[in-house]
Formats: structure tokens, sequence, C-alpha cells
């Protein structure tokens, strides 16, 4: 792997400004109600009165399943966390669901859903100094440098494999800077029902009032993977990213830091792993989007800041609610769904029921309101699938076991 080394006053500057900003996180979030720093409280309640948007049981406190759902894993200890099933969009099982926490890295899912349409792959972009503006101090970075030119495959494999800030900074300057493309993304989170997620940074940075939830994590994954170009990135394990001074101008691997996804570091590659995205900072702990399928049902599940520090605990968890929610799928009666948005009809008071093979029939539930609160890959899709999950995020330093500040 190779090293690069980025030094830059100008980004020096801004970051420090955007360090001291994200300091205020937690006492703003404590402020509006939302959950503060892991190291804060030893003790973390969700809030009263969650939304109940796609079922009232997701706006209850504690885990909720279906009639005939088989006990949940033990040792669950994320503040939130939901199952679902991507396909019919039933939630199969949840905790504190509604519950806004900041997400980091895992925000990245709304960023792609809302720029990954707007530039052709091969369209190509060289890259100024002004473009990294607002990128906060101890950035996860991919490499990318000032003065070298682009493809717009190039930069996303940077945003989902390594979670690079740099990546997204510049696409988002492509797309018209920093403050149009998170009005962008607001605006296609609220298109999407997510009404718990407030956007502030393109790039899930930690930011005073951003937050968002397990259940519209979800939305944004489950919309991504609707379009082949994001389960490709999501889905690919290495690649070689364009090389800079450091290198000679030689291309260096890029491994994605989703560890479901590679295997790396022990945690294992999960059978039928599609990916999606995984994330890391001070406030918003470890979160975590996954999808995979299996025996024709793809299943998503978002896993919210695990209270234990156990080393990997999310990705323990995320397996074992993937396999919880493989034996549960099409056995259970549905707590919710995640088509809260569609229109219902007028005879809403009498759900239709769509059967599942060997299953229970599955209601609707309408909408309630919310409260206000050019590089070779190898990858490890499975064939024939169109989904996967984004990847961790990594410092400008490629190294897979060091675990940084902001991701």
């Amino acid at each position: 792997m190779q090293l690069h080394d980025r030094v830059r006053s100008s980004r020096t500057v801004r970051g420090t400004v955007a360090t001291a900003a994200a300091a205020t996180v937690v006492l703003s979030m404590t402020a509006a109600g939302h959950a503060p720093s892991p190291s804060g409280s030893p003790v973390r309640q969700p809030p009263a009165g969650m939304s109940t948007v796609g079922g009232e049981a997701l706006g209850r406190p504690g885990p909720q399943k279906g009639a005939g759902a088989p006990a949940l894993p033990g040792g669950l200890s994320a503040l939130s966390w939901m199952v679902s099933d991507a396909d019919t969009g039933q939630v199969l099982a949840a905790q504190n669901p509604h519950w806004a926490l900041p997400p980091a890295s895992t925000l990245k899912t709304l960023f792609a859903d809302t720029v990954l349409p707007k530039f052709p792959q091969d369209a190509t972009h060289k890259v100024v100094e002004s473009d990294f503006d607002g990128m906060g101090a101890g950035s996860s970075e991919v490499g990318v440098m000032p003065g070298q030119t682009y493809s717009v495959s190039d930069l996303w494999l940077g945003v989902f494999l390594r979670s690079g800030n740099d990546a997204v900074h510049v696409l988002a300057a492509m797309n018209g800077g920093v403050a149009s493309t998170v009005q962008q993304m607001q605006t296609q989170a609220d298109t999407l029902g997510a009404k718990d997620t407030h956007v502030v940074s393109p790039d899930g940075y930690d930011m005073p009032g951003q937050v968002s939830s397990a259940y519209d994590l979800t939305l944004f994954a489950r919309d991504g993977l609707k379009n082949p170009v994001f389960a490709k990135f999501c889905s690919t394990a290495i690649a070689k990213f364009p090389g800079g001074p450091s290198t000679k101008g030689k291309p260096f691997e890029i491994d994605n830091t989703n560890r479901l996804l590679t295997g790396f570091d022990g945690v294992g590659h999960y059978t039928g792993l599609l990916g999606v995205k995984n994330g890391y900072t001070t406030n918003a702990g470890n979160t975590l989007i996954e999808a995979a399928r299996r025996d024709g049902h793809t299943l998503l599940v978002t896993v919210m800041n695990p209270q234990s520090h156990a080393y990997d605990e999310v990705y323990h968890e995320a397996r074992a609610l993937l396999d919880w929610g493989f034996a549960a799928d099409g056995h259970t009666a549905p707590i919710g769904t995640l088509d809260a948005t569609k229109s219902t009809s007028t005879d809403a008071t009498h759900p239709t029921t769509a059967a599942r093979p060997g299953g229970t029939s599955a209601g609707t539930w309408p909408a309630a309101a919310s409260k206000p609160a050019g590089s070779s890959t190898t990858t490890y899709a499975a064939a024939g699938v169109a989904a996967v999950l984004l990847a961790g995020t990594a410092g400008t330093v490629v190294v897979r076991r060091r675990r940084r500040r902001s991701r």
C-alpha cells in the first residue's frame, strides 16, 4: 500500500474552523434532544415521542418484532437498529428505528442517491484547491490531489471504497458546491420520506444538527441499490486509484473498508453480501448499513452506535441481525413498512395484504406525521445481484486496522 503525504496550510485553516464547529456537536445534540457523545452518558435512552412513519410499532422504544418471529439475537448493544426486506418493503424487526442520531459516513448513501445520476462515469474533472473548501479536519481521504484530472468513476470509487471526504467534496464542487448539494440531499431525503434526517454536510462529518435514523438510512440504501451503478460501486472490494506525486504517478490499491464485504481483519466475508456503507465519527460511534441476498430475498440491516466497545462489534451485530432476518423473513408478521410515502388508497382502514410464500400476509401502513425533532475492480458480489453496501472510511494513509476519528 502506498502512503500519501498531503500537507496543505489552507486546508489546515479550514479544518481548524470545521473542528471548532464540530466541537459544539455534543452540546447542540443534547440541547435538541438528540443523543450525546458515546462518552457522555453511561445510560442513553431514546427520546419520547419518536416518529411512527412506517408503522406504529416503529415509534415504540426498545426491541420490536412481529408475531411468530424467532427470538432476537442476544447481546445487541446498538442504540438503534432495523431489519427489513428490500424487495417487499416489510420491516421485520427494529429497535428505536426513528431515533435521530449522528449518521457518520452512512450519510454518503444519500449523497450518492442525489449526485450519482448527475454525471457520466467517464466525465473528467481537473481538481483545484478550492474544491476541498469546507472539508473538516481529520476527514477520511482517498488521496485526491489538486492539479490532477480524475474521472467521475475514479471519484466514486474513492467515495464508496475509502469513504473519502476529499472525493465527496470534489463531486460536490462539480455539482454546484457544498451548499447546493446539501440542499439537494435534503430534498431527496424528503422525497424518500426520510423525515428524521437533517443534512448539514454532504459527507457525514460531525456537524451541529446533522442527524439521521436507522429507518431513513435504510431508505437511502434501498433507493441506491435500484441504481446499477450504485450497486456496482458499493459491491467493489478492491480497486486501483490514480496515483499522484507521492506514488510517482502509479495507481495504488484501495480496499473497501466494509469488513463484512472484504472479510478483512478476521471479520469474515458474509455470504451473499451486496455491500452498502459503514462509518465512524466521535459523536456517531460506529454506524453501518448492510444488504445481503439469499434464496431470492434481499435484506437490509442498519445498525447505529453499538454501546459495546468490543472490536468490530458493529459487524458482529449486523451479522447476527442478517442471520436472524433470513431465518424470519416470510415466516413472521411484519411490524412496519419502508413504503410509507406511497399514496394510500381510500380504503386505507382496510389494508390490502401481500402474502409471502410460506409466511404471514402483510398489511399496508399509512404514513404518519413525523415528530419535529476508470479503474480495474475486483468484486465479491454474487452473480446476478444488482445491489450492494458502501464501505467504511479511511484516512489519507491507507491502513486497514487503524480507526480514525472521523469517517
